[in-house]
């Protein structure tokens, strides 16, 4: 089985004290930050762009994994990678030329992954896997944080793994949206291996590290 790895997002930190916050998920054992890129015109929010990826690069040395929800994903990939990405990650829903794209990202020395929507069939990712690092499998419609996990994606998971290990065995299965401390175990038994939390790490009630150290309990037992 492939490491569990907790990538916290910071859509939902506070943004005031963005990077005291990443300091503080990095001490607390985070595996990646998660940094979700958002245009208004592929999904109906706008965040972040390179210059604040590269402001918030000196708090830690943990990978940072770009989501990019944004049109024309190939015209910002150099940016990003300017500014301290690891890691890429682009959605099938728009790029025509997917397979261009990633070879893209793999050129500018940075782990190339591809994101699809709920209602994205697999068969989109069918030719992309071998090339892939990762597939991001959205559990909530892209665009805000907070949602509710959608069940259903859960035998998506589990039928991405077994196309996972039939082309590419290496490649992680990230889970973005609605994942905390009941939904994270039933995505680790389908199948994933990345999780990706927002509220469940940054939200209130707890501290950064308790809420981290809940989640990882909750997939490691």
């Amino acid at each position: 089985m492939k490491a569990l790895k907790i990538a916290p997002s910071i859509l939902a930190a506070d943004f005031a004290r963005l990077g005291e916050q990443v300091r503080a998920a990095s001490d607390a054992g985070a595996d990646y930050i998660h940094i979700d890129v958002m245009d208004g015109q592929f999904v109906p929010n706008i965040t972040l762009g390179p210059v604040v990826v590269a402001a918030i690069r000196k708090y830690t040395t943990l990978p940072f994994d770009v989501h990019l929800m944004i049109r024309a994903p190939e015209h910002f990939l150099a940016p990003f990678a300017d500014a301290g990405a690891n890691l890429i990650t682009v959605h099938a829903e728009e790029c025509q030329q997917l397979h261009r794209v990633v070879a893209q990202i793999h050129a500018l020395g940075v782990k190339p992954g591809v994101a699809i929507n709920p209602h994205t069939p697999l068969v989109a990712l069918e030719e992309i896997l071998p090339y892939a690092a990762q597939v991001n499998v959205m559990t909530v419609n892209p665009g805000f944080g907070g949602q509710t996990f959608i069940e259903s994606m859960l035998p998506k998971i589990a039928r991405l793994r077994a196309m996972a290990d039939a082309q590419n065995p290496e490649l992680d299965i990230e889970v973005d949206g609605g994942v905390e401390i009941h939904t994270a175990p039933r995505c680790v038994q389908a199948g994933a291996n990345i999780l990706i939390a927002g509220t469940s790490v940054f939200g209130p009630g707890a501290s950064i590290a308790e809420h981290l150290a809940a989640l990882r309990r909750s997939i490691e037992t």
